[in-house]
């Protein structure tokens, strides 16, 4: 009897124990929410959002952050897609089991945890030096494809893993081929959770600096990039530099604090967006 209440006790100071760390996270995130959002709400308006970068904070605008980030995006999230769902549905369909398979996953397994300042010093070395696109879009979208595409390589299995069987071997009993059954059966069933995938890796990507920074990305005063080969900026590297130069002018804390407003909105639409896409197809199948 006495086991039994000293049980019942741990198991309530447990409850307990993880509801007050919970509220503590929480009320963390709210007072960083809150400040940052009496900070910037005021500096967020229409000139901001269509104005270029300017050494007076009362004129700078963020047009040119904001479109350098969505065509950064525009290069991540095809190559990402590609490459990710091409390498689930090698490893998990065509490739046999055995060491090779093994090794492989290990290390996709293991790039997750890589430090993103590494995959930085990759693109910079490879795609930056050796294939000479400096510090252009293509440059920044595909050093960015790196970093998240574990991401989505192991969202994808996990999702193609979870297809049953019996529905592939009802496809091959009709008479289908393996790549047919793959495109009409699998790739279908598995489309909510590799647009998990998808989510999880385009919110990481656009949220990055280091790889940025380690690319050298420009924050000058710059036209708004018309192609993939311009130079460009982002939002999370914008917020980067405008939060040191506030050491020296106190005005560059607060247009940081609305460049992350806007961040949080873009995360908050992506992700709404993707949500909805990812619960019709998965009514659908």
């Amino acid at each position: 009897m006495n086991r039994m209440k000293q049980r019942l006790l741990l198991n309530n100071l447990m409850k307990h124990s993880f509801l007050f760390l919970t509220l503590i996270a929480l009320a963390v995130l709210v007072i960083l929410i809150v400040q940052v959002f009496t900070q910037g709400i005021g500096w967020l308006d229409w000139n901001f959002l269509t104005s270029k970068l300017s050494l007076n904070p009362d004129r700078a605008g963020i047009l040119g952050v904001i479109v350098g980030t969505i065509l950064l995006m525009v290069v991540v999230g095809p190559v990402t897609m590609l490459l990710g769902i091409c390498t689930a549905i090698y490893l998990e369909e065509y490739a046999k089991k055995g060491r090779v398979h093994s090794f492989i996953q290990t290390n996709i397994s293991n790039l997750a945890g890589v430090p993103s300042v590494i995959f930085g010093l990759l693109g910079l070395t490879v795609f930056s030096r050796m294939f000479n696109l400096g510090s252009s879009i293509v440059a920044g979208g595909l050093t960015m494809s790196l970093l998240v595409l574990p991401i989505v390589v192991v969202a994808s299995q996990e999702a193609i893993r979870a297809v049953p069987q019996f529905l592939r071997e009802a496809s091959y009993g009709m008479g289908a081929t393996k790549w047919q059954t793959i495109r009409r059966i699998v790739l279908p069933a598995s489309l909510p959770g590799i647009l998990t995938g998808m989510i999880l890796s385009l919110s990481r990507a656009i949220g990055e600096t280091a790889p940025l920074v380690v690319l050298g990305i420009p924050v000058l005063i710059m036209p708004v990039p018309d192609s993939l080969m311009d130079d460009f900026t982002a939002l999370p590297i914008q917020i980067y530099y405008w939060t040191l130069d506030a050491v020296l002018t106190a005005e560059y804390a607060n247009l940081a604090a609305a460049t992350i407003i806007v961040l949080l909105i873009v995360l908050f639409i992506m992700n709404s967006a993707a949500i909805f896409i990812r619960n019709k197809f998965q009514k659908r199948y």
